[in-house]
Protein backbone atom coordinates (compact mmCIF):
# COMPACT_ATOMS: atom_id res chain seq x y z
CA UNK A 1 0.00 0.00 0.00
CA UNK A 2 1.37 3.39 -1.02
CA UNK A 3 2.09 6.17 1.44
CA UNK A 4 -0.36 9.04 1.24
CA UNK A 5 0.59 12.70 0.75
CA UNK A 6 -1.69 15.74 0.78
CA UNK A 7 -1.18 18.52 -1.78
CA UNK A 8 -2.79 21.83 -0.84
CA UNK A 9 -2.83 24.63 -3.45
CA UNK A 10 -5.57 26.93 -4.75
CA UNK A 11 -4.24 26.69 -8.34
CA UNK A 12 -5.49 23.59 -10.15
CA UNK A 13 -2.47 23.55 -12.46
CA UNK A 14 -0.07 23.49 -9.50
CA UNK A 15 -2.03 20.66 -7.90
CA UNK A 16 -1.93 18.60 -11.08
CA UNK A 17 1.80 19.21 -11.60
CA UNK A 18 2.57 18.01 -8.07
CA UNK A 19 0.23 15.07 -8.47
CA UNK A 20 2.04 14.06 -11.65
CA UNK A 21 5.39 14.21 -9.88
CA UNK A 22 4.40 12.01 -6.96
CA UNK A 23 1.53 9.73 -8.06
CA UNK A 24 3.84 6.94 -9.18
CA UNK A 25 5.24 6.52 -5.66
CA UNK A 26 2.44 7.89 -3.45
CA UNK A 27 -1.31 8.10 -3.18
CA UNK A 28 -1.86 11.83 -3.75
CA UNK A 29 -4.80 13.63 -2.12
CA UNK A 30 -5.67 17.12 -3.43
CA UNK A 31 -7.13 20.08 -1.52
CA UNK A 32 -7.77 23.51 -3.04
CA UNK A 33 -7.69 25.60 0.14
CA UNK A 34 -6.63 25.51 3.78
CA UNK A 35 -10.06 24.77 5.19
CA UNK A 36 -10.47 21.72 2.99
CA UNK A 37 -6.98 20.60 4.03
CA UNK A 38 -7.76 20.96 7.74
CA UNK A 39 -10.91 18.86 7.37
CA UNK A 40 -8.92 16.11 5.69
CA UNK A 41 -6.04 16.29 8.18
CA UNK A 42 -8.49 16.12 11.10
CA UNK A 43 -10.25 13.02 9.78
CA UNK A 44 -7.08 11.22 8.70
CA UNK A 45 -4.70 11.68 11.63
CA UNK A 46 -1.73 9.36 11.47
CA UNK A 47 -2.44 8.41 7.84
CA UNK A 48 -0.40 11.06 6.02
CA UNK A 49 3.26 10.65 5.06
CA UNK A 50 3.70 14.32 4.07
CA UNK A 51 1.83 17.56 3.40
CA UNK A 52 2.80 19.87 0.51
CA UNK A 53 1.34 23.24 1.40
CA UNK A 54 0.94 26.54 -0.44
CA UNK A 55 0.77 29.76 1.60
CA UNK A 56 -1.46 32.16 -0.33
CA UNK A 57 -4.94 30.62 -0.62
CA UNK A 58 -8.57 31.75 -0.17
CA UNK A 59 -10.76 30.84 2.84
CA UNK A 60 -7.77 29.70 4.93
CA UNK A 61 -4.15 30.27 3.94
CA UNK A 62 -1.21 28.00 4.58
CA UNK A 63 -0.34 29.68 7.88
CA UNK A 64 -3.87 28.99 9.08
CA UNK A 65 -3.27 25.29 8.41
CA UNK A 66 0.06 25.45 10.25
CA UNK A 67 -1.55 27.22 13.22
CA UNK A 68 -4.18 24.46 13.44
CA UNK A 69 -1.59 21.69 13.22
CA UNK A 70 0.58 23.42 15.82
CA UNK A 71 -2.36 23.70 18.24
CA UNK A 72 -3.20 20.02 17.71
CA UNK A 73 0.45 18.93 18.21
CA UNK A 74 0.57 17.38 14.74
CA UNK A 75 3.77 19.00 13.45
CA UNK A 76 6.02 16.36 15.02
CA UNK A 77 4.24 13.41 13.41
CA UNK A 78 4.08 14.46 9.74
CA UNK A 79 6.51 16.58 7.67
CA UNK A 80 5.07 19.75 6.14
CA UNK A 81 6.80 21.24 3.11
CA UNK A 82 5.84 24.75 2.06
CA UNK A 83 5.79 25.06 -1.73
CA UNK A 84 5.25 28.73 -2.38
CA UNK A 85 6.14 31.77 -4.43
CA UNK A 86 6.23 33.84 -1.22
CA UNK A 87 9.95 33.84 -0.56
CA UNK A 88 10.09 36.74 1.86
CA UNK A 89 12.31 36.25 4.91
CA UNK A 90 9.35 37.03 7.16
CA UNK A 91 7.26 34.20 5.67
CA UNK A 92 10.16 31.76 5.80
CA UNK A 93 10.86 32.61 9.44
CA UNK A 94 7.18 32.26 10.35
CA UNK A 95 7.01 28.91 8.59
CA UNK A 96 10.02 27.49 10.37
CA UNK A 97 8.83 28.91 13.69
CA UNK A 98 5.59 26.95 13.23
CA UNK A 99 7.55 23.75 12.57
CA UNK A 100 7.66 23.22 8.80
CA UNK A 101 10.29 20.72 7.70
CA UNK A 102 11.29 22.42 4.45
CA UNK A 103 10.43 25.34 2.16
CA UNK A 104 10.52 24.98 -1.64
CA UNK A 105 10.26 28.09 -3.79
CA UNK A 106 8.16 28.25 -6.94
CA UNK A 107 9.06 27.62 -9.67
CA UNK A 108 10.88 24.45 -8.57
CA UNK A 109 13.00 21.79 -10.23
CA UNK A 110 11.14 18.47 -10.35
CA UNK A 111 14.05 16.13 -9.41
CA UNK A 112 14.98 18.33 -6.46
CA UNK A 113 11.48 18.61 -5.01
CA UNK A 114 10.93 14.87 -5.52
CA UNK A 115 14.13 14.04 -3.64
CA UNK A 116 13.50 16.52 -0.81
CA UNK A 117 10.01 15.16 -0.21
CA UNK A 118 11.23 11.55 -0.42
CA UNK A 119 14.03 12.23 2.06
CA UNK A 120 11.64 13.81 4.55
CA UNK A 121 9.11 10.99 4.23
CA UNK A 122 11.86 8.42 4.87
CA UNK A 123 13.21 10.45 7.80
CA UNK A 124 9.80 10.70 9.47
CA UNK A 125 9.10 7.01 8.84
CA UNK A 126 12.33 6.18 10.65
CA UNK A 127 11.59 8.69 13.44
CA UNK A 128 8.03 7.46 13.97
CA UNK A 129 9.09 3.81 13.90
CA UNK A 130 11.84 4.56 16.41
CA UNK A 131 9.39 6.38 18.69
CA UNK A 132 6.94 3.47 18.43
CA UNK A 133 9.74 1.02 19.26
CA UNK A 134 10.84 3.11 22.25
CA UNK A 135 7.23 3.41 23.43
CA UNK A 136 6.76 -0.36 23.13
CA UNK A 137 9.98 -1.05 25.04
CA UNK A 138 9.01 1.50 27.68
CA UNK A 139 5.66 -0.22 28.15
CA UNK A 140 7.40 -3.59 28.39
CA UNK A 141 9.73 -2.20 31.08
CA UNK A 142 6.78 -0.68 32.93
CA UNK A 143 4.93 -4.00 32.78
CA UNK A 144 8.01 -5.83 34.05
CA UNK A 145 8.31 -3.32 36.89
CA UNK A 146 4.63 -3.81 37.71
CA UNK A 147 5.18 -7.57 37.84
CA UNK A 148 8.22 -7.16 40.09
CA UNK A 149 6.30 -4.76 42.33
CA UNK A 150 3.42 -7.20 42.62
CA UNK A 151 5.90 -9.96 43.42
CA UNK A 152 7.45 -7.80 46.15
CA UNK A 153 4.01 -7.07 47.58
CA UNK A 154 3.13 -10.77 47.52
CA UNK A 155 6.37 -11.67 49.33
CA UNK A 156 5.84 -9.13 52.10
CA UNK A 157 2.17 -10.11 52.41
CA UNK A 158 3.25 -13.72 52.90
CA UNK A 159 5.91 -12.80 55.41
CA UNK A 160 3.58 -10.46 57.27
CA UNK A 161 0.87 -13.13 57.40
CA UNK A 162 3.34 -15.67 58.84
CA UNK A 163 4.21 -13.22 61.61
CA UNK A 164 0.52 -12.56 62.34
CA UNK A 165 -0.35 -16.26 62.52
CA UNK A 166 2.52 -16.74 64.94
CA UNK A 167 0.98 -13.96 67.05
CA UNK A 168 -2.30 -15.93 67.04
CA UNK A 169 -3.86 -13.36 64.71
CA UNK A 170 -6.00 -14.26 61.72
CA UNK A 171 -3.60 -12.57 59.36
CA UNK A 172 -6.09 -9.78 58.69
CA UNK A 173 -4.25 -7.37 60.96
CA UNK A 174 -1.76 -6.49 58.23
CA UNK A 175 -4.57 -5.87 55.73
CA UNK A 176 -6.46 -3.70 58.18
CA UNK A 177 -3.35 -1.67 59.00
CA UNK A 178 -2.66 -1.26 55.30
CA UNK A 179 -6.22 -0.08 54.70
CA UNK A 180 -6.18 2.37 57.62
CA UNK A 181 -2.81 3.69 56.42
CA UNK A 182 -4.18 4.29 52.93
CA UNK A 183 -7.25 6.07 54.31
CA UNK A 184 -5.18 8.35 56.55
CA UNK A 185 -2.74 9.19 53.75
CA UNK A 186 -5.62 10.23 51.55
CA UNK A 187 -6.40 13.03 54.02
CA UNK A 188 -2.72 13.92 54.40
CA UNK A 189 -2.48 14.42 50.63
CA UNK A 190 -5.59 16.59 50.57
CA UNK A 191 -5.11 18.74 53.66
CA UNK A 192 -1.36 18.77 54.33
CA UNK A 193 0.41 19.11 50.95
CA UNK A 194 3.50 20.42 52.75
CA UNK A 195 4.38 16.78 53.48
CA UNK A 196 4.75 16.18 49.75
CA UNK A 197 2.92 12.85 49.77
CA UNK A 198 1.75 11.77 46.31
CA UNK A 199 -0.74 9.04 45.43
CA UNK A 200 2.11 6.81 44.25
CA UNK A 201 3.97 7.35 47.53
CA UNK A 202 0.78 6.62 49.49
CA UNK A 203 0.40 3.27 47.70
CA UNK A 204 4.02 2.33 48.45
CA UNK A 205 3.73 3.36 52.11
CA UNK A 206 0.47 1.43 52.50
CA UNK A 207 2.07 -1.76 51.18
CA UNK A 208 5.25 -1.17 53.19
CA UNK A 209 3.12 -1.02 56.35
CA UNK A 210 2.78 -4.80 56.05
CA UNK A 211 6.34 -5.10 57.39
CA UNK A 212 5.76 -3.03 60.54
CA UNK A 213 5.84 -6.02 62.92
CA UNK A 214 8.15 -8.34 61.00
CA UNK A 215 10.62 -8.18 63.90
CA UNK A 216 8.16 -10.07 66.11
CA UNK A 217 9.38 -13.21 64.42
CA UNK A 218 12.42 -12.94 66.74
CA UNK A 219 10.36 -12.59 69.94
CA UNK A 220 9.93 -15.80 72.03
CA UNK A 221 6.44 -17.34 72.12
CA UNK A 222 6.37 -17.05 75.91
CA UNK A 223 6.35 -13.27 75.53
CA UNK A 224 4.56 -12.87 72.21
CA UNK A 225 1.62 -15.04 73.27
CA UNK A 226 1.48 -14.13 76.96
CA UNK A 227 -2.18 -13.43 77.87
CA UNK A 228 -1.37 -11.15 80.80
CA UNK A 229 0.67 -8.02 81.33
CA UNK A 230 4.34 -8.27 80.44
CA UNK A 231 6.99 -7.78 83.09
CA UNK A 232 9.45 -4.93 82.64
CA UNK A 233 12.10 -7.33 81.35
CA UNK A 234 9.64 -8.98 78.98
CA UNK A 235 8.48 -5.63 77.66
CA UNK A 236 12.07 -4.56 77.01
CA UNK A 237 12.54 -7.71 74.97
CA UNK A 238 9.26 -7.13 73.12
CA UNK A 239 10.43 -3.61 72.22
CA UNK A 240 13.37 -5.08 70.32
CA UNK A 241 11.00 -6.19 67.56
CA UNK A 242 11.40 -2.70 66.05
CA UNK A 243 15.18 -2.76 65.66
CA UNK A 244 15.15 -6.48 64.83
CA UNK A 245 12.55 -5.84 62.13
CA UNK A 246 14.66 -3.05 60.65
CA UNK A 247 17.67 -5.36 60.68
CA UNK A 248 15.73 -8.10 58.89
CA UNK A 249 14.66 -5.66 56.19
CA UNK A 250 18.15 -4.23 55.79
CA UNK A 251 20.00 -7.54 55.72
CA UNK A 252 17.55 -10.10 54.35
CA UNK A 253 14.71 -8.42 52.45
CA UNK A 254 15.73 -8.34 48.76
CA UNK A 255 14.11 -5.85 46.37
CA UNK A 256 15.28 -3.67 43.50
CA UNK A 257 12.97 -0.90 44.66
CA UNK A 258 15.11 0.96 47.18
CA UNK A 259 12.38 3.53 47.91
CA UNK A 260 10.03 0.73 48.90
CA UNK A 261 12.74 -0.89 51.03
CA UNK A 262 13.47 2.42 52.78
CA UNK A 263 9.79 2.84 53.69
CA UNK A 264 9.68 -0.74 55.02
CA UNK A 265 12.81 -0.08 57.09
CA UNK A 266 11.59 3.23 58.54
CA UNK A 267 8.16 1.82 59.38
CA UNK A 268 9.52 -1.31 61.07
CA UNK A 269 12.05 0.70 63.09
CA UNK A 270 9.99 3.75 64.07
CA UNK A 271 6.30 2.83 64.24
CA UNK A 272 6.44 2.89 68.07
CA UNK A 273 8.08 6.32 68.30
CA UNK A 274 5.85 9.04 69.79
CA UNK A 275 5.41 12.71 69.00
CA UNK A 276 6.58 13.76 72.49
CA UNK A 277 9.75 11.63 72.32
CA UNK A 278 8.49 8.98 74.76
CA UNK A 279 8.43 6.14 72.26
CA UNK A 280 11.03 3.56 71.27
CA UNK A 281 13.58 2.39 70.19
CA UNK A 282 15.36 5.74 69.57
CA UNK A 283 13.19 8.23 71.46
CA UNK A 284 12.61 10.32 68.34
CA UNK A 285 10.19 13.22 68.63
CA UNK A 286 7.94 15.25 66.35
CA UNK A 287 9.04 15.23 62.71
CA UNK A 288 12.28 13.43 63.51
CA UNK A 289 9.98 10.43 63.14
CA UNK A 290 9.55 9.47 59.45
CA UNK A 291 6.04 10.43 58.32
CA UNK A 292 5.33 6.91 57.02
CA UNK A 293 6.06 5.49 60.48
CA UNK A 294 3.85 8.14 62.11
CA UNK A 295 0.90 7.23 59.90
CA UNK A 296 1.34 3.47 60.32
CA UNK A 297 1.63 3.96 64.09
CA UNK A 298 -1.89 5.43 64.24
CA UNK A 299 -3.25 2.69 61.97
CA UNK A 300 -1.57 -0.01 64.08
CA UNK A 301 -2.79 1.40 67.41
CA UNK A 302 -6.34 1.78 66.14
CA UNK A 303 -6.47 -1.81 64.94
CA UNK A 304 -4.96 -3.07 68.18
CA UNK A 305 -7.70 -1.29 70.14
CA UNK A 306 -10.70 -2.44 68.08
CA UNK A 307 -9.50 -6.06 67.73
CA UNK A 308 -9.35 -8.96 70.17
CA UNK A 309 -5.83 -9.75 71.34
CA UNK A 310 -4.46 -12.50 73.59
CA UNK A 311 -4.06 -9.93 76.35
CA UNK A 312 -7.39 -8.04 75.96
CA UNK A 313 -10.84 -7.99 74.34
CA UNK A 314 -11.70 -5.47 71.61
CA UNK A 315 -12.74 -1.95 72.53
CA UNK A 316 -15.72 -0.35 70.82
CA UNK A 317 -15.02 2.03 67.94
CA UNK A 318 -16.13 5.02 70.01
CA UNK A 319 -13.89 4.11 72.94
CA UNK A 320 -10.89 3.39 70.69
CA UNK A 321 -11.35 6.68 68.87
CA UNK A 322 -11.48 8.66 72.12
CA UNK A 323 -8.51 6.82 73.64
CA UNK A 324 -6.34 7.84 70.69
CA UNK A 325 -7.51 11.46 70.80
CA UNK A 326 -6.98 11.63 74.57
CA UNK A 327 -3.38 10.42 74.26
CA UNK A 328 -3.95 7.16 76.18
CA UNK A 329 -1.89 5.37 73.53
CA UNK A 330 0.83 8.01 73.37
CA UNK A 331 1.09 11.37 71.66
CA UNK A 332 0.65 11.66 67.90
CA UNK A 333 1.28 14.37 65.34
CA UNK A 334 -1.53 17.00 65.72
CA UNK A 335 -1.87 17.26 61.93
CA UNK A 336 -2.33 13.52 61.65
CA UNK A 337 -4.88 13.68 64.46
CA UNK A 338 -6.85 16.17 62.34
CA UNK A 339 -6.75 13.64 59.51
CA UNK A 340 -7.77 10.87 61.91
CA UNK A 341 -10.81 12.88 63.03
CA UNK A 342 -11.89 13.42 59.44
CA UNK A 343 -11.28 9.74 58.61
CA UNK A 344 -13.16 8.35 61.63
CA UNK A 345 -16.18 7.00 59.73
CA UNK A 346 -14.01 5.46 57.02
CA UNK A 347 -11.87 3.75 59.66
CA UNK A 348 -14.96 2.27 61.31
CA UNK A 349 -16.44 1.11 58.01
CA UNK A 350 -13.18 -0.54 56.95
CA UNK A 351 -12.79 -2.19 60.37
CA UNK A 352 -16.28 -3.70 60.02
CA UNK A 353 -15.51 -4.97 56.53
CA UNK A 354 -12.23 -6.63 57.55
CA UNK A 355 -13.01 -7.95 61.03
Amino acid sequence: MKDRILVVDDMEMNREILKGIFEEDYEVILAENGREAVEYINSNRGKLAAILLDIVMPEMDGFGVLDYMHEQHLMMSVPVILITSDTSSESRKRGYDLGVSDIVSKPFEVPIVRRRVSNLVDLYHHKNNLEAMVEKQTEEIKEKNRELTEMNYHIIDTLGTIVEFRSMESGNHIYRVRSFTAILLKYVIKYYPEYGVTEDMAEIISHASTMHDVGKITVPDSILLKPGKLTREEFELMKTHTSKGAEIIREIFVTDNMIFKEYCYNIALSHHEKWDGKGYPQGLKEDEIPLAAQVVSIADVYDALVSDRVYKPAFSYDVAYQMILDGECGQFNPKLMDCFRMARKEFEQKAKELQ
